[in-house]
């Protein structure tokens, strides 16, 4: 009798350690769906929010690339901007939490290009005559505000669109992205040196005392290039339209446009998207440059991306 009584004793400690076990594993278990719904509760706001601001600046640049046309100005960068941007909306839809963080990188980005639009924007109205004034100022402000208020209320239509939709535009999206992210040379400028080294920039450079050519320029931040290494090939042209050419100086031929051209210098140029300043140095030993306006062409990558001229006396 004894012996039955201590194994239903037995039996009922089991039961509540049993009970006691089960009951710690669920509250477990649903402590970690609360959390794991809470995760994808963020995950989701913060995809949300990065497809607005996405939108916000398609928006934007729709609005930049019609203004410049309607000046005059060129828009391909813009274009191959947008439809980049346009990729980067759909591969949003596919991303997780931790590639967010480079969508946010993107659109830093584009927050820079459409800055850097503004000023060129300011730039055309300067050269067709029109003025800007403060309450220009005031309307892209608003235009901005309103831009954002549209990308709230388009962002669940947008974050529908499938990805067939993007690989329609690829082939026009391949040709304007190799456009759009030519290099671009700005601020070029050009210095004479003389044999003791001395370098100097004036309207007219002195032909006698010419030494060395020094050409000073910018490359233009651009998002869609390729941080890689850039030659670039230098072609000066003297008032007769003849190229200054001389094979131990480094000079040699192009193709460019499906012709063979002389170009005059070429440079190695590790491109850092940051308007980094680059220096082409050319020497032309024991020749006097003839007085007159020498023109300067600049390629890369099959592209032109810049011109120049300088004076000699």
């Amino acid at each position: 009798m004894e012996s039955n009584n201590n194994t239903s004793k037995i039996a009922l400690i089991v039961l509540a350690v049993l009970t006691a076990v089960f009951g710690v594993l669920y509250f477990r278990s649903n402590q970690l769906t609360k959390q794991q719904a809470t995760s994808i509760e963020e995950k989701a706001t913060e995809l949300a929010n990065t497809q607005i601001k996405l939108d916000s600046i398609s928006t934007q640049l729709d609005g930049k690339i019609a203004e410049i046309k309607a000046l005059g100005g060129q828009v391909a960068d813009l274009e191959a901007l947008k439809l980049q941007l346009e990729q980067d909306k759909s591969s949003l839809k596919k991303a997780n939490h931790a590639t967010v963080e480079s969508y946010l990188a993107k659109i830093k980005e584009y927050d820079l290009i459409l800055a850097q639009k503004d000023a060129d924007i300011v730039e055309l109205k300067k050269q067709n005559g029109v003025l800007t004034e403060n309450n220009q100022v005031l309307s892209t402000q608003n235009q901005t505000l309103n831009t954002e208020n549209t990308g709230l209320k388009t962002v669940n239509k947008n974050l529908s669109d499938t990805l067939s939709d993007v690989a329609a535009k690829n082939k026009e999206l391949a040709r304007k992205v190799s456009i759009g992210a030519a290099l671009k040379a700005q601020n070029i400028r050009v210095l004479a040196v003389n044999a003791k080294g001395k370098e100097t920039e004036k309207a007219k450079l002195g032909g006698k005392r010419i030494d060395k050519l020094k050409i000073v320029f910018n490359l233009a931040m651009n998002p869609i290039t390729k941080l890689e290494n850039k030659t670039i090939y230098v072609r000066i042209l003297d008032g007769e339209g003849s190229t200054l050419s001389d094979e131990a100086a480094g000079s040699g031929k192009i193709n460019q446009g499906g012709k063979d051209i002389p170009f005059t210098i070429s440079q190695v140029v590790s491109y850092s998207n940051d308007n980094q300043e680059v220096a082409v140095l050319y020497t032309r030993g024991g020749v006097v440059y003839k007085p007159g306006k020498y023109s300067i062409e600049m390629y890369s990558e099959g592209f032109t991306i810049g011109n120049g001229t300088f004076v000699v006396k």
